[in-house]
């Protein structure tokens, strides 16, 4: 198979991956995580800034998250994209830093955050199947066009299925792990 396409499938499935691990990395598993802010977005003077770029997160317990601005007059902006955000979760202000609490996880929550893992899990499945079907097609293009031969794209085909089939299971590993992590009480 052509290289260059091999690499490119390779690289666009690379992506995918990538963007799931993001995703689970924002599904709280009821440690406090830093990558719970990363889709927390705040108004930096007209712009949406990623919280960690307007205040330095850390965090000082298992089930706490401290975000201290580094100017103080985003406290206020800061504390408001969190309550809009889908984390439900309630910061305290004191006026120099703001906490943020994580309560037990109930078992329906935990069932709500599985759930919601399998579906960014199945949405990275379909992407990685577009994936296959966009080279598959330029394959089929590029021997209709004479520019490889038919054992050529029936081979190509082959690493490519051998490719998507790689990534599904990579990613049904990591769901599974993310399930567990979910899960552990």
């Amino acid at each position: 198979m052509d290289k260059k396409i091999f690499n490119e499938v390779e690289e666009k499935m690379k992506k995918a991956l990538g963007n799931l691990k993001a995703d689970f990395a924002a599904i709280r598993a009821g440690r406090a995580s830093s990558a719970l802010l990363d889709k927390v977005f705040v108004d930096y003077y007209g712009t949406p800034t990623p919280v960690n770029q307007v205040a330095s997160v850390s965090i000082p317990e298992p089930k706490m998250i401290l975000i201290q601005p580094w100017d103080m007059k985003m406290l206020g902006a800061i504390e408001k994209a969190i309550l809009k955000s889908d984390l439900r979760l309630t910061p305290n202000n004191d006026g120099k830093v703001i906490r943020l609490i994580l309560p037990e996880l109930t078992s329906e929550r935990r069932q709500e955050l599985v759930k919601m893992a399998r579906k960014k899990a199945e949405d990275a499945k379909v992407v990685i199947r577009n994936i296959r079907r966009e080279y598959n097609e330029t394959l089929k293009k590029m021997e209709k066009n004479h520019e490889i031969s038919e054992d050529d794209q029936k081979r190509s085909q082959e690493e490519i299925q051998k490719l998507t089939d790689k990534y599904i299971e990579e990613i049904e590993k990591m769901f599974e792990h993310k399930e567990k992590d979910i899960m552990e009480v």
